[in-house]
């Protein structure tokens, strides 16, 4: 039956919400628990902890002919127990199971995420799959479980079973537009508010560093050594504890000390119409010793006044690598690539939803009170 469904959707292009559901209707979405209130987006699908956990001493991937539980039984120290929530040390690598595992029909693939609020704390999580030999992409086809490998790189922080850290979007076909479609598409509807954008492999996007309101504040570092962050909790903490603020320099420019972690925002207001979807991916790793968004999903109707969201800036995650790399006011830091949806979904990014970062500026993760 699973397979039958795509007689829906010939169109090729990222799957909307209601082919989502009509994906979990037929089996090829399936899980331990019933999907929960808010679970599928616009565009993509949360993907939930399971019950159990294990730390690992080191990442992997399973390859060809392997399956992740054999993995598992090689290099985890110890299993966790998610039901009664636990928590992930910063600077430690853990696996969990994933509650919806998959039976997708032959023609439909999968790639996954980190949420908004996941990646704006610093937490680097990706999915692996069964027999995979690349993180968050799972193949055409797949049937089998999914696992979310979870690293908190600056904060301790409180998950349980049931916590939604992870996205996972579906695609038929071929969706990717190639420049001369990102051209016509920023000509149509405005995708950035640079006059003049950098389109090459997607469009670019730079840093704002001038400063937002009149203490000209221009993103925030994480303090080390803090409490803990409940993942499920919105609006608990005060962002004193955990961040130091940053203002505008005489120069307008940043210094990234090796190892920190940055939130900061795009110069230009982004846009999504409702019939596409967009992922931030590095603008090239060849011109900075930096990486830019862990979390990249944007979904339809993100920046778009069809969702009251005019005017919303990208978020920039950002973390220096090896050395201190000084970014300047207008750099670009990292391109937007836009996908068409194979229809359009039946919700809109913060129309309706409980979408926490439409009409953004600079803002830090759900976690934190205003």
């Amino acid at each position: 039956m699973a397979i039958s469904i795509m007689a829906h959707h010939r169109q090729p292009g990222i799957l909307p919400d209601h082919h989502i559901q009509a994906l979990v209707e037929a089996g090829a979405i399936a899980s331990v628990r019933p999907l929960a209130e808010g679970q599928v987006q616009p565009a993509s699908l949360d993907l939930r902890l399971g019950a159990r956990a294990w730390r690992l001493r080191a990442s992997f991937l399973p390859g060809a002919g392997r399956t992740v539980r054999q993995a598992v039984a090689r290099l985890a120290l110890h299993e966790i127990n998610l039901a009664e929530g636990a928590v992930l040390e910063a600077g430690t690598i853990y696996l969990a199971e994933v509650q919806e595992h998959l039976a997708l029909p032959g023609d439909v693939a999968a790639a996954a995420n980190p949420k908004s609020s996941t990646g704006r704390i610093d937490v680097f999580t990706r999915v692996i799959a069964d027999h995979s030999a690349a993180f968050d992409q799972i193949a055409p086809g797949y049937h089998g479980q999914l696992f979310a490998e979870i690293s908190p790189r600056t904060f301790p922080v409180l998950v349980r079973e049931g916590s939604r850290l992870s996205q996972v979007r579906f695609r038929s076909g071929h969706a990717r537009l190639d420049d001369g479609e990102h051209r016509a598409l920023h000509h149509r509807e405005r995708l950035v508010t640079t006059p003049a954008p950098s389109i090459a492999l997607g469009v670019g996007v730079s840093v704002d560093l001038s400063g937002f309101g009149d203490d000209r504040l221009i993103g925030y570092r994480a303090r080390r050594f803090t409490g803990l962050i409940d993942v499920d909790r919105a609006g608990a903490l005060a962002a004193a504890d955990f961040w130091e603020p940053i203002r505008a320099s005489a120069h307008l420019d940043l210094v990234l000390d090796p190892g920190e972690f940055y939130i900061l925002a795009s110069r230009e207001a982004v846009r999504v119409p409702p019939d596409h979807a967009a992922e931030m991916t590095p603008f090239d790793p060849l011109v900075g010793e930096f990486r830019v968004h862990y979390a990249g999903f944007f979904d339809p109707g993100f920046g778009a006044h069809e969702a009251a969201g005019e005017g919303a800036r990208a978020v920039l995650e950002v973390r220096s690598r090896d050395v201190p790399f000084v970014l300047e006011d207008g750099q670009m830091v990292a391109r937007l690539v836009y996908e068409r949806m194979a229809a359009a979904p039946r919700a809109l990014y913060g129309a309706g939803l409980a979408s926490n970062y439409q009409a953004q500026g600079l803002k830090l993760s759900k976690h934190f009170r205003a």
